[in-house]
């Protein structure tokens, strides 16, 4: 069919270079338009036929007009001009529905979905590859609104600029030549509205385009703060917090809305002044062709033809003015967008980085330094030697660097001095994918995907069987639940959708679905950060012998306030202030006496019953 030839014109899933998109306007708009530079030029060519033939019309009537004149009757008219008819009649049911057509198919077709999902695929590609850190410092929705928007904005003014270019220069350049073909003087009105017409954008469109760049800001604030009440609603309504998150909306809405108002304001009075000046052509143009035609030197054609191609002009210009304006908001738009999308990668791989090997499971942290970019603190010099298949526990207080630790070997972040050891293996110098694809982790806040409960799990092992997810549900005492499972569209089970990251489950469900897929995963390496603390503690007693069959082999790595539940690990090793404070078992820890032995009394006093 010819609809899908069209809507294959374009490939846009092309995977992009994975470089940074260029930070300037002007290279951004190049960086993707010339990706379909052979649709984008299709589109040109078949835009100068249509407005050319839109010109041919015109010139039509007012020849049309001068040969009814000159004839007779009708039946010689017919007889001596059946040719010239005959074209006329192609040109504007056959010639002129062809193109259009054409004109529409290029752009419905090909570039209007083609070219705008093309930028958001490679913007998202380029996007999911950030740093943790970049997601952490924006709102999430705004992140995707901007992707999104990004996107349909280049489309639209690449669109409206190729088909406002034509229509610009072929109607004045086209009328300019058929009025001095009737008489040089019929030019002067459109040559010096030309001129007019010039100025008022040179004036006005700049400030269009200032004015919708901080107008697009202020919408994508509003959008950042409507975004965070949304996502967290929960916290919303437990502080009973409705009418100040509306107010707190109000203040970025109003000041959305004052931008707006700027933007009207500029196009309001262009919208004046194009218009007034637009009657001035009309006017001048028709009473000077009316002058001519009594003085004998032009036809009654010619001034068809004037007085229809200025009108045309007319609504031409005024749509032009919104072209225009659109073309500006939309690279406000883009401008808005590159601030977040064109931001440098921090976490890099090189560019021919081998994938980590890991037959052991050894782990080294030496000489490591990281401050997340404070100048000290956090992590200061640590050294940690973790043997192959050594189980450890990381203890210490609130912000001693235990989270940090595990993003370093993560790789979430680059550290700043020394070097992280696997196997040998510097983590700096491998694919980071390849890394956290042999690190297993269930951390304490565990987020599930707005999927099935299926999808969450082959996250741990894509194309798993079905006996293998639930061999895993049931192994993180999850099959007892999964079964009641079910959702708004009635899907049951394993199909049932968790809601935005698993809010549908309780705390416990969702820990227990995130160690099953951590089991389905069976990475040699395994990190436990607070993994049973949504558990009560009867759940947490019924899954500990699972953890302790999912730790068997595995270089284990465990992160709790919960002394107890890490208490039988092979090493403890306290942190305090980025750094490595007391290190040995259990016994070894509390015969020494210290940090660990006041963490434990303090707990044991008041908070666990221990022998």
């Amino acid at each position: 069919m010819i609809f899908r030839y069209f809507e294959r014109l374009i490939d846009y899933f092309r995977a992009g270079s994975g470089d940074m998109p260029p930070s300037g306007v002007g290279r951004f708009y190049l960086h993707y338009l010339r990706q379909v530079w052979p649709s984008l030029t299709a589109l040109l060519l078949v835009g100068l036929v249509v407005a050319l033939i839109e010109v041919a019309l015109f010139s039509f009537l007012g020849r049309l007009i001068d040969l009814a004149q000159a004839s007779t009757s009708g039946s010689e008219f017919f007889r001596e001009h059946r040719d010239e008819l005959i074209w006329m009649a192609v040109v504007a049911l056959l010639l002129r529905p062809l193109f259009n057509g054409v004109h529409d198919l290029l752009v419905h077709q090909t570039i209007s979905p083609g070219l705008s999902t093309l930028v958001r695929w490679q913007n998202h590609s380029y996007v999911l590859r950030q740093s943790l850190g970049f997601f952490q410092n924006d709102f999430a929705g705004r992140i995707a609104q901007r992707i999104m928007q990004t996107g349909n904005a280049l489309r639209d003014s690449a669109v409206q600029a190729i088909d406002s270019l034509w229509h610009v220069v072929v109607y004045v350049v086209s009328s300019l030549v058929l009025f001095a073909e009737a008489d040089w003087r019929l030019m002067l009105p459109l040559l010096i509205w030309v001129i007019g017409y010039a100025v008022a954008l040179s004036y006005f469109v700049p400030r269009v385009k200032q004015r919708s760049v901080v107008a697009s800001e202020a919408r994508s604030k509003l959008m950042g703060r409507i975004v965070d009440g949304y996502t967290n609603i929960a916290t919303l309504k437990l502080f009973a917090h409705t009418n100040h998150e509306q107010g707190y909306a109000r203040e970025a809405l109003q000041e959305q809305t004052e931008k707006s108002q700027r933007v009207g304001r500029v196009v309001t009075a262009m919208d004046f002044t194009i218009t007034a000046m637009n009657g001035l052509l009309i006017a001048a143009t028709t009473g000077l062709a009316l002058w001519l035609w009594s003085q004998g030197a032009i036809s009654v054609g010619a001034i068809a033809l004037a007085t229809s191609l200025v009108i045309r002009i007319n609504g031409m210009a005024e749509w032009i003015m919104w072209v225009v304006n659109g073309i500006f908001e939309n690279i406000g738009t883009v401008q808005d967008g590159l601030r977040t999308i064109a931001q440098p990668h921090t976490v890099l791989d090189r560019a021919d980085a081998p994938p980590l090997r890991v037959s052991r499971g050894e782990v080294r942290f030496e000489n490591v330094h990281f401050h997340y970019g404070k100048g000290s603190g956090v992590i200061e010099g640590l050294d940690l030697h973790i043997r192959p298949g050594e189980k450890i526990g990381l203890i210490g207080p609130s912000g001693a660097g235990k989270s940090t630790l595990v993003n370093l070997l993560l790789r979430l972040y680059d550290l700043e001095q020394g070097r992280i050891l696997i196997d040998g293996q510097d983590i700096a110098e491998v694919a980071q994918e390849s890394l956290r694809a042999q690190i297993g982790m269930v951390t304490q806040d565990t987020s599930l995907l707005h999927r099935s409960i299926r999808d969450n799990l082959l996250y741990g092992k894509p194309g798993a069987s079905e006996a293998e997810l639930w061999e895993a549900a049931r192994k993180a005492r999850a099959d007892s639940f999964i079964p009641q499972l079910s959702d708004a569209q009635g899907r049951r089970g394993l199909d049932a959708r968790v809601g935005e990251r698993g809010v549908k489950l309780s705390g416990g469900q969702r820990q227990r679905i995130a160690i099953a897929r951590v089991l389905l995963k069976d990475a040699p390496i395994l990190i436990l950060d607070e993994a049973t603390s949504a558990l009560d503690s009867e759940v947490e007693s019924a899954i500990q012998e699972s953890l302790e069959t999912l730790m068997q082999g595995k270089t284990v790595i465990a992160i709790a306030h919960r002394l107890s539940t890490i208490a039988r690990m092979d090493r403890l090793v306290v942190l305090d202030q980025g750094r490595i404070v007391e290190s040995g078992s259990h016994g070894e820890l509390l015969e020494h006496g210290g940090l660990y032995t006041r963490l434990w009394q303090h707990q044991t006093g008041g908070f666990v019953g221990v022998e």
